[in-house]
């Protein structure tokens, strides 16, 4: 016979290996939008066969299927609903002297994220976890009806003791308490506060949890989210974990800076909307009822509204819509953009966009972390910096601690925070949550907080970029290539 001779156990692993990649291979083509993304997975699940087939299936893939939310969508009268109705003219609120760009961009927004602007908000940064978890803790402490609570990471440490003690007050209160703990998140800290909340009658509910193999698919599909919203009318939302780091700002080494949010009026609706379709998709149950959804109100001082809009994004039907709104941000500056990240990784396209605002005669102030928890992704970001410095743009390090704010400011006007890092993992993998707003006060206060920082920071020069050694240039370079895959 042909086959005489030949090893069945290699004749087994090569076919299988062929079968494998082939499969992959059929699927990377027919399901990927990003060409880069896809030759580069094509060429790993055949140049290592088994491992790269074995990648894919766990990263490569998208499984959130948002059927729960779909048919939470389509049961209920949902506030935005309401908001179209009662706030359809919002963006009749905006200055009618803004350029035709604002009116182009909030258009845009609008068709992208199919929720209206809103107004009569109120809106306040909160600098540090000293400021932001004094708030969000008298919130829940006030709190008469309902809790929606979403996190990232939420440590046992005295910190995260300190909202574990605060829900289950509010639960003997007969307080109604929903908390949402993505399933990685919560491993970045043991013991498990989710185990804490529970003995104290607390719900607790996991994103995507992946502890057992059959769930190692969703390993990359994060919710990265942080939404605390009390009694539908106050929420919080920004960058900050549930975590003691965010609340030590004498130990250099564990300390992060961060800026958080709180926010009244409509707006707030957005929040809990995106927080009940997380708590839809995950438990199957439906938030609904006044205790979650009250009336819409405008709130504050009529000269002090902000009109906003929040922003939901993910892997899934929401997907790109932060891109969308970056891109759309960058085209719209007439004066000057700030943009404060941890991680900075943009894509061609961002980085493109960044540029054509500085070539055209936009003041561009890019602020980065000197020293940052991810080294990598800071060696990856570095890469990058010459393109941005031959256009004009201003790039600065931040001094220690580590800075994990993000924001991003637009002639003073327009605001973006949130949850997004600028990195493929924040805008292509997790699930975020942002705000988009205009506040001549809000941006006020954070262009003041980043010149603070400015005069502090290491401003970062095409010389000292071009000064660098081979071993860095090779060291960063490296690390670009994984950009991707941060």
């Amino acid at each position: 016979m042909w086959f005489e001779g030949i090893d069945i156990f290699r004749l087994m692993v090569g076919t299988g290996a062929i079968v494998i990649s082939l499969l992959s291979s059929y699927h990377i083509i027919t399901t990927k939008d990003d060409v880069r993304a896809a030759i580069g997975w094509v060429g790993l699940v055949w140049l290592v066969p088994y491992v790269g087939g074995t990648l894919y299936f766990i990263l490569g893939i998208n499984r959130i299927r948002r059927k729960a939310v779909r048919v939470r969508r389509e049961k209920l009268a949902l506030p935005e609903r309401q908001a179209i109705k009662l706030l359809q003219q919002s963006a009749d609120r905006l200055p009618s002297n803004l350029p035709i760009a604002y009116r182009s961009h909030e258009g845009l927004m609008e068709r992208v994220t199919q929720k209206p602007l809103t107004d009569g908000n109120h809106i306040q940064s909160l600098l540090g976890g000293h400021a932001a978890y004094g708030e969000m803790l008298s919130a829940i402490g006030a709190a008469k009806k309902s809790i929606a609570l979403a996190t990232y990471i939420f440590s046992m440490d005295d910190v995260g003791r300190s909202f574990v003690s605060a829900l289950g007050e509010a639960q003997k209160r007969g307080v109604r308490v929903c908390v949402l703990i993505d399933g990685i998140g919560e491993l970045y800290h043991f013991p498990f506060a989710s185990r804490a909340l529970r003995k104290l009658g607390v719900k607790v509910a996991h994103f995507n949890r992946t502890i057992t193999p059959w769930r190692m698919g969703f390993m990359n599909l994060r919710n990265h989210r942080k939404i605390l919203v009390v009694d539908g009318g106050t929420g919080f939302t920004g960058g900050m974990n549930i975590r003691g780091h965010h609340a030590a700002p004498n130990d250099q080494k564990r300390a992060i800076n961060d800026i958080h949010f709180k926010l009244e009026g409509p707006v707030v609706s957005h929040l809990m909307d995106a927080f009940a379709d997380d708590w839809t998709y995950v438990t199957g149950d439906l938030l609904e009822g006044s205790d979650w959804f009250p009336d819409i109100t405008v709130h504050g001082d009529s000269k002090n509204y902000a009109i906003a809009r929040g922003i939901p994004d993910g892997p899934d039907a929401d997907m790109d819509k932060m891109n969308w709104a970056i891109r759309s941000a960058l085209a719209m500056a007439q004066k000057s953009i700030l943009i404060m990240t941890p991680y900075f990784l943009p894509d061609r396209l961002l980085v493109a966009g960044i540029n054509h605002s500085a070539l055209r005669g936009v003041e561009v102030t890019v602020i980065l972390p000197e020293k940052n928890n991810l080294p990598m992704v800071s060696w990856a970001a570095q890469a990058q910096y010459a393109r941005l410095l031959n256009s004009g743009c201003k790039i600065y390090h931040s001094p220690p601690p580590f800075d994990h704010s993000k924001i991003l400011v637009v002639d003073s006007f327009w605001l973006l925070f949130g949850s997004t890092n600028w990195d493929s993992r924040s805008l292509r993998l997790n699930f975020e949550f942002n705000v988009e707003c205009y506040d001549r006060r809000l941006a006020k206060e954070l262009i003041a907080h980043t010149n603070r920082l400015k005069e502090m920071a290491e401003p970062i020069t095409i010389e000292k970029v071009q000064s660098r050694g081979l071993f860095h240039r090779l060291l960063f370079g490296l690390a670009w290539l994984f950009s991707p895959y941060l």
